[in-house]
């Protein structure tokens, strides 16, 4: 039987890590960053990270941020970089996502930043602002099942923004979001380079 692949949404790859040092531009400066095999985009930045972090207005200064399925690190290192004065989760099942995360913050001498598997946050955390580039390739289930989990924990006033390839369904799924019985509303906010970004508050 031929060895499966691993896949970005593994808990444990079975790969061999093969670290490696890509440079990134992230709140307007590039910097040096380690990715490794059996995690999400190892060899650049995700061109919908790129649009998601290039178009979403600034986070909240304070409060809870979260980074939904944050890899290597790239947007959670960005929320911490632009609102010093918040904190920051990043939340992913790849546990060797999570390790290079935290080397990454590590790295930058971000402090603000918690990389954790998602039963390790707090249960009553809420959100201040929740940004993602969400796992569509998980399945239409497992997506809705992890937006289900998270979204609801905005704050009162808090927004989130998901960045989404329109032909991997990003209108079909701003309309299962604004159907579902969360009291919130989802938007589209900008689209670039073949991505969407929406944008979800409180009703």
């Amino acid at each position: 039987m031929s060895e499966q692949p691993d896949h970005y949404f593994t808990a444990e790859p079975a790969s061999p890590s093969e670290r490696r040092q890509i440079i990134v531009r992230l709140d307007g400066r590039p910097v040096t960053l380690t990715t490794a095999k059996g995690v999400y985009s190892p060899e650049r930045l995700d061109p919908g990270t790129a649009v998601l972090l290039t178009g979403a207005p600034d986070p909240s200064p304070t409060g809870a941020l979260l980074d939904l399925g944050c890899g290597w690190g790239p947007i959670a290192l960005t929320l911490a970089l632009r609102s010093p004065g918040a904190r920051v989760w990043g939340v992913d099942v790849n546990r060797r996502a999570l390790d290079l995360a935290r080397a990454n913050a590590a790295e930058l001498g971000l402090e603000t930043i918690t990389f954790s598997e998602p039963d390790d946050v707090p249960a009553d955390l809420r959100f201040a602002t929740i940004w993602s580039n969400p796992p569509i390739h998980v399945g239409k289930a497992a997506l809705h099942a992890l937006l289900e989990r998270w979204l609801p924990r905005l704050a009162d006033d808090g927004v989130a923004h998901l960045v989404v390839q329109k032909h991997l369904g990003s209108d079909s799924l701003q309309a299962w979001i604004n159907a579902q019985d969360w009291g919130l509303r989802c938007t589209r906010l900008s689209s670039a380079k073949a991505f969407r970004i929406l944008e979800v508050r409180r009703t």
